[in-house]
């Protein structure tokens, strides 16, 4: 028997339940979905048990192989990708979005997208006008899967988006906003971290989305790391190691997709691999001493899926490639050293990391080659799909290399239930998304992770019973989803709730209206050595004899930028439940808990926070 018929035959026993007969007639409804029930929305406080995953109960593995031969080799190719879509609707986007996917897509609508191209798999993105409520993303969801469904293969879609919440959002208000990776490594709870993931994908499988390309498994140890950040849980690798591990089960245990990224690890670069390309110049050992033990974590948790790193890591591959199109990195180190028997997917294929070296044209056909299963988010589909399908012809990859991803694939689908029913409905969303139960649990969890970094003088906690004139001024970055903030109006507004005279100003008037408040607190973003207009206000303010308190909203490395303030506080993202987290803190409703995930050189060290005596 040859290697490539060998490893067909142990993928599909591998593959169990990808078609069923639930399956078979989900798909033979096509145009609509069926009535369902609401699913139980999981709200108790306590860790969840791991529970069956959907699809899990189903019968053999000829199945899968019965499948995949009725597929054409153009219907496998599309299984791999996973397409960004313009519009709202699946049938009847804005003339904008229309004008959009016809000049990158040549069609007019997501349906069409799905049909022409045999996708697998389709992102959704806030600014692709993907996710406005959660009710239209069921709607969008639901005419993406009849799309599917009335193809010839009739596979179901895995719906997909970055939800990892904190500072990378793209789903808003009213679904429940929760606190991101670093704010969660602040509290060091992995109950915590778990039940902030089994909410998150309670809500997501709602909407129909049934992968969620979270958690964030790097190791961030470099201060100056432009794209990961607060992304991370957090500098100790046991650490993130358990978070992860708790927010893979609470995500699968929802029914939705975890995945680990970005593969090897991208904790400790200094380039934003959106933009270029980043060199880890981490040595072997050290690899497996910080950036190994969150993804052996999440293997060994079962997740279904982990994503690649264009990033270039010559301890592990000293030929140059991106991380993405590495056979020793991909095969040779996940697969094999790790064990991973799930989907491999990339990072977006459009960013600027995987692009230098190689063409549009090579990079699909070389990931494969190095052992990934799902393309994301091709620049130009068209080519990346005619590349594909030229190397099969030319035999520089095998049809059975191609099916051996699509069975990963397929089971992936079984598993999470989408050969059973791949619908949602309002009904559902209504049952499971931005409930009071959720909302409450977000706000309970994010009071576990307000880190106090200085308060020399116990000017905190402020007495809100004695009604203190305040003043909130600094930066007001855009709302990580579009429904939040802006965040100095938040903390203003939340600190007033609690019994405070709060009241928000611009930077440029902050400094003549400090006077007569009891003090003034400074929201902080991302600070940057010596001078700064941040700096330079703080300076202004600490003139006025006025105490001053700086709110760092995203890296809590902001106060080691700035001069020494009556008090410093870290919330790890903006959005308002950690707002609302931080007003409590300063006015004493709360008392603060987190601890610094990361250390805060020449200042504060990994595990500093304060607590109120």
């Amino acid at each position: 028997m040859s290697y490539h018929a060998s490893r067909r035959t142990l993928l599909a026993a591998a593959a169990v339940a990808v078609v069923t007969a639930g399956g078979a007639a989900s798909a033979a409804r096509g145009s609509r979905p069926t009535p369902d029930r609401p699913r139980p929305v999981p709200d108790d406080p306590r860790p969840a048990p791991d529970d069956p995953r959907p699809g899990d109960r189903a019968p053999g593995p000829e199945q899968a192989a019965r499948l995949l031969g009725r597929m054409s080799l153009e219907e496998k190719v599309g299984q791999l990708f996973v397409s960004r879509a313009y519009g709202h609707s699946a049938t009847d986007p804005d003339p904008a979005d229309a004008e959009k996917n016809l000049a990158q897509f040549g069609v007019r609508t997501a349906a069409e997208l799905v049909s022409r191209y045999h996708l697998g798999g389709v992102i959704y993105f806030a600014w692709a006008q993907n996710t406005r409520t959660p009710h239209q993303i069921a709607e969008l969801s639901n005419g993406l899967q009849r799309a599917a469904a009335a193809t010839g293969a009739g596979v179901p879609l895995l719906l997909s988006t970055d939800q990892e919440h904190g500072i990378i959002a793209r789903i808003g208000k009213p679904a429940t906003l929760l606190p991101g990776a670093m704010a969660l490594g602040a509290g060091r709870s992995t109950d915590a971290a778990r039940r902030a993931g089994r909410i998150a994908g309670t809500e997501l499988a709602s909407m129909g989305i049934r992968q969620d390309y979270a958690p964030v498994a790097d190791v961030n140890v470099n201060p100056a790391n432009p794209v990961i950040g607060v992304r991370s849980f957090g500098s100790d690798p046991r650490a993130v190691a358990g978070l992860v591990a708790a927010q893979v089960r609470g995500y699968q245990g929802a029914g939705v997709a975890a995945t680990a990224k970005h593969f090897p690890g991208h904790g400790d670069t200094e380039t934003d691999s959106h933009v270029g390309l980043p060199v880890m110049r981490h040595t072997r050992a050290q690899w497996e001493e910080l950036d190994e033990p969150p993804f052996r974590a999440a293997v060994a948790a079962g997740v279904d899926a982990v994503m690649t790193a264009h990033i270039v890591f010559p301890a592990l591959d000293p030929s140059q490639d991106p991380a993405t199109l590495s056979h020793p990195v991909v095969t040779g180190i996940l697969r094999e050293r790790l064990g991973f028997r799930g989907v491999v997917v990339t990072d977006a294929l459009d960013m600027a990391g995987v692009r230098q070296k190689y063409g549009d044209d090579r990079v699909p056909v070389l990931a494969l080659k190095a052992g990934c299963d799902q393309l994301l988010n091709a620049p130009d589909l068209a080519l990346a799909q005619r590349s594909v399908l030229a190397a099969v012809a030319a035999g520089e990859l095998s049809e059975a290399r191609i099916e051996e991803s699509v069975l990963r694939i397929l089971e992936l689908k079984a598993r999470r239930g989408l050969f059973d029913d791949p619908y949602t409905s309002a009904e559902r969303v209504d049952a499971a998304t931005g409930t009071a139960a959720h909302l409450a649990a977000a706000d309970a969890i994010a009071a576990g992770t307000t880190t106090l970094l200085a308060n020399p003088d116990k000017l905190l906690p402020l007495d809100a019973g004695a009604a203190p004139r305040l003043l909130v001024t600094g930066t007001d970055p855009a709302s990580p989803s579009g429904t939040t903030g802006p965040p100095t109006s938040v903390l203003a507004r939340e600190l007033t709730a609690l019994g405070c005279r709060a009241s928000a100003v611009a930077p440029a008037r902050a400094v003549a209206a400090a006077p007569g408040h009891a003090a003034v607190l400074v929201c902080t973003y991302n600070v940057p050595d010596g001078e700064s207009p941040q700096r330079t206000l703080v300076t202004e303010l600490l003139a006025t004899g006025v105490p001053v308190v700086v709110v760092a909203i995203r890296n809590p490395y902001d106060p080691a930028r700035l001069p020494r303030c009556a008090a410093e506080l870290a919330t790890y993202s903006w959005t308002d439940v950690e707002l609302r987290a931080a007003a409590r803190v300063i006015t004493g409703a709360a008392r603060p808990a987190g601890r610094l995930p990361v250390p805060v050189p020449g200042r504060y060290p990994l595990g500093h926070g304060l607590a109120y005596g």
